[in-house]
């Protein structure tokens, strides 16, 4: 059931694009809405910077839409298409990080709504969340964000990796090893004190 449903939101989302190559914005407009906010978060997730993420969004858009007319030739859904060229730039990114010298760890953007102590669990939680995954390879890192935390299914990953499901399958299981070890190190910010 859940693969047809997948298969109808692939087959709209195609639909919308041709639409769009037909020169119809409000086609653009809709498919932006469907696709833009799932790759913002793997962007997120995967860079750690908001700032990042949006470039990453906007550049994985514009590509779709540079594409728009070829799109018959490309053997992919739109979505899964727009993930793996995203999932690239956030590669590229990473690696380009690391080649520059290291500078001061990033500051989180501070929330302007008012605390308590539940928001600043929280926090503490999605940092050593983030801190956990960025220690994990990247290919290993953007399995794991993929399939646990957007819900993807093995086989999108796959396509969206460009491997087969069962090195999507051995990518995960390792990397939720890697990450069980990491987070760890992240008892006390995960609220996880005194064995509980």
């Amino acid at each position: 059931m859940k693969a047809d449903s997948a298969r109808g939101t692939s087959s709209e989302d195609a639909a919308l694009l041709a639409a769009y190559a037909a020169g119809d914005p409000q086609a653009a407009r809709t498919l932006m809405l469907r696709i833009a906010p799932r790759i913002h978060a793997l962007a997120v997730r995967m860079l750690g910077d908001r700032a990042e993420a949006e470039d990453v969004t906007q550049e994985a858009m514009l590509r779709l839409w540079k594409i728009a007319p070829d799109w018959r030739d490309m053997g992919a859904a739109p979505a899964t298409w727009t993930y793996r060229v995203a999932a690239n730039l956030c590669t590229d990114r990473l690696r380009r990080r690391r080649r520059q010298a290291p500078l001061e760890p990033e500051m989180e953007p501070e929330d302007d709504r008012p605390g308590n102590e539940a928001r600043m669990q929280g926090a503490a939680r999605a940092r050593a969340l983030q801190a956990a995954l960025a220690e994990l390879p990247e290919r290993q890192r953007l399995a794991v964000i993929l399939r646990h935390l957007e819900g993807r299914p093995n086989p999108e990953i796959a396509e969206i990796l460009e491997i087969s499901v069962e090195a999507v399958e051995s990518l995960t299981a390792r990397g939720k090893r890697t990450l069980a070890k990491a987070l760890a190190k992240h008892r006390e910010a995960l609220g996880l004190i005194d064995g509980t």
